[in-house]
């Protein structure tokens, strides 16, 4: 009889994000050269030389890839990533061929972030808690940053 197996692979979370791209060679790179991304395990290939899985590991986080088929087209995503310094982490992003979206810049929610845009069209925005905000403090912060929006 075999042993019976996790449910949710060693090493994985409830919650896995699924990249769908044209290019994931290129995106696999980016992901490792701008968030220090680790393969499991080499991609699995089709027969066409493009990415029919890969999976990598960011941090204590599994993101799976592959390229757009026929039967899974290219969506892009948006990542939000929790890392140690913000700014650093968006200045490895933009030198790994990465554009700005949004300067990293404290925000209301008790967060400092900032985004960026691969070249497949996902967007990652790093955070860097650095303020616990009560859910009452969270509101009045929320309704003063949509009145200066709406203001501006």
């Amino acid at each position: 009889m075999a042993a019976k197996v996790k449910p949710i692979p060693k090493g994985f979370h409830t919650v896995t994000p699924y990249l769908i791209v044209e290019g994931a060679k290129k995106t696999i790179s980016f992901m490792e050269q701008a968030l220090g991304a680790q393969h499991d395990h080499e991609p699995t290939l089709r027969p066409d030389g493009t990415v029919m899985h890969a999976t990598l590991r960011i941090g204590d986080s599994m993101v799976m890839i592959s390229d757009a088929s026929e039967h899974a087209k290219a969506m892009p995503v948006m990542l939000y990533l929790y890392v140690p310094d913000v700014d650093a982490a968006y200045q490895r992003a933009l030198k790994a061929g990465a554009t700005s979206v949004m300067e990293p810049a404290d925000q209301f929610y008790g967060d400092r972030s900032g985004g960026v845009k691969d070249a497949a069209g996902n967007s990652w925005f790093f955070g860097t808690h650095i303020e616990d905000v009560s859910p009452a403090e969270l509101k009045k912060r929320a309704e003063e940053a949509f009145k200066k929006q709406k203001a501006a």
